[in-house]
């Protein structure tokens, strides 16, 4: 098996994993915490989303010039150069970010939370609690891009799936035999974080080639990657708007409980990008290989059948959740009340994240070629149209409104931003794109799914319920994994011939 394959295969584990732990706690979670204590997680969510943007972009940089550098000769002190240098602004930069949230954790408690039956006083322990546990947890994008570039992706989620495990598992035994709290809550946090981050760091610095000279600082070394790191920053801080502003309005205009039931179908419709993340994070540092080897045509390959694979399995998955969201809540929660309040809001936000999903691989190709200028003016463009209509929308028709703003968002990008990447980037591949990487997918897995949704009727029992969503999402898999020329000849080759069946010649 090629390494690509096996981070794709590593990716998907971990992403599955990692996003099963979330799925399988959540509903503990709001147990012993409640609705209205589970949206001060949504605000951690929301905090460490924001601060993203303070990355500078130098996590997705050392992803890049890891991938960059690895196959080049006579880099290998320039690898752990780099690592050393970026590492320290960015460790300092999370002690700023978690003096922020400290600093304001008294306004957010009794001047943003809409609070009930919570305190405010409650509320400001658990954002100062927050501010540390944020420290720790941020800079693991970094070190994971650089555990990506080397292409060390099977152990970056061997860690991610322990940890995950380490950390949800440990979050309900302390709610559960310690202290039902928010505090006891955050205070795993910060644990599982140090934990955490302390592992990645060593395995980095384990994984890069050794040299007899010690790592060391070098602006130099700044100066020849700060055209990137520069249009990555301006890109991280306007996706950071644009994803979280919806929470950053709710959170101010709706009460926290009605922000959590928004947080809560935000988790399920957010969950559905780990399909697409494992096949981005596996073929953006080949892709930057290819290109540092002016491998044109192979470059051109591995775009359409990254693209197909991400397709299948998004698209699929997206329609089943959309068309059957209540159902799903419903057997995941046990609560029909929270099924309910959350289930239109899952269906709407799902939608945008199937087409944001579709967007990765083209986003790994414009950075593939160091080309972050498009991204950034149409992120720019994106916020300065957006936020005001996000605003009249959710005054006019609240959470749903905001959610709405989720898809247009995204649809923008999918026919705007894509013709225009297809004018400098593979010119003559656009409308392969559009028609064999995107549509067909697109239409089998909706009529196959909406087929789905008229046979099966909504009063069954959960069990029965839960039997006719495996039926109709492995139905819809398997029937749209037969559209697309690269995961129709995978089929062919790798399951029907363990059959004995010889469909391919």
């Amino acid at each position: 098996m090629s390494v690509l394959k096996k981070n794709i295969v590593a990716n998907f584990g971990g992403s599955i994993w990692t996003g099963l732990m979330g799925l399988v706690f959540v509903p503990l979670y709001i147990h012993f915490l409640g609705i209205e204590a589970y949206g001060l997680i949504g605000i951690f969510a929301t905090l460490l989303a924001l601060f993203g943007s303070l990355d500078m972009g130098l996590s997705t940089t050392l992803n890049r010039e890891m991938a960059r550098l690895a196959v080049q000769e006579g880099k290998t002190q320039e690898m752990r150069d780099l690592v050393r240098t970026l590492e320290i602004p960015y460790w300092l930069v999370g002690l700023f970010i978690s003096v922020v949230v400290i600093v304001l954790s008294p306004f957010i408690a009794y001047h943003w939370v809409n609070v009930g039956k919570v305190s405010p006083k409650t509320v400001q322990t658990a954002i100062m609690i927050m501010g540390f546990a944020v420290a720790f947890q941020w800079p693991m994008s970094f070190y994971s891009g650089g555990l990506m570039g080397l292409q060390q992706q099977v152990l970056l989620n061997i860690i991610n799936i322990v940890m995950a495990t380490f950390r949800g598992l440990g979050a309900v035994l302390i709610l559960w035999l310690v202290s039902p709290t928010v505090e006891a809550f955050f205070s795993w946090q910060i644990v599982a974080s140090v934990v955490h981050i302390g592992l990645i760091v060593f395995f980095l610095w384990r994984s890069l080639p050794y040299t007899a000279e010690a790592p060391r600082f070098r602006r130099e070394l700044l100066l020849n990657i700060w055209r990137f790191a520069a249009g990555m920053m301006g890109i991280t801080v306007m996706v950071t708007i644009l994803m979280q502003l919806d929470k950053v309005i709710l959170s101010r205009m709706l009460s926290l409980k009605m922000f959590g039931y928004y947080s809560l179908a935000s988790v399920v419709a957010m969950s559905l990008g780990r399909f697409a993340s494992p096949v981005f994070s596996a073929t953006y540092p080949r892709l930057t290989n290819l290109v540092a080897l002016c491998a044109t045509e192979e470059v051109t390959i591995l775009y359409h059948k990254s693209a197909q694979l991400v397709a299948v399995l998004v698209l699929p998955a997206a329609f089943v959740v959309a068309l059957f969201s209540k159902e799903i809540l419903l057997v995941w929660t046990q609560s029909p009340e929270t099924a309910e309040h959350t289930y239109l809001l899952v269906s709407i936000l799902v939608i945008g994240t199937a087409v944001n999903g579709l967007m990765n691989i083209p986003y790994a190709l414009q950075l593939a070629y160091g080309w972050t200028r498009l991204s950034f003016l149409t992120n720019i463009v994106s916020v300065l149209l957006l936020v005001p209509l996000m605003i009249v929308l959710t005054k006019w028709y609240g959470a749903v409104g905001a959610a709405s703003v989720w898809v247009i968002l995204n649809l923008g990008y999918m026919f705007i931003s894509i013709p225009i990447m297809h004018k400098r980037l593979l010119p003559h591949e656009k409308w392969q794109w559009y028609r064999e990487d995107v549509c067909y997918p697109l239409l089998v897995s909706l009529m196959v799914a909406g087929l789905g949704r008229v046979l099966i009727g909504s009063q069954m029992s959960q069990l029965m319920t839960l039997l006719c969503l495996i039926v109709v999402s492995f139905s819809t898999l398997a029937i749209t994994a037969m559209t697309t020329p690269t995961t129709r000849m995978w089929l062919f080759n790798n399951v029907f011939n363990l059959w004995g069946i010889k469909l391919w010649a």
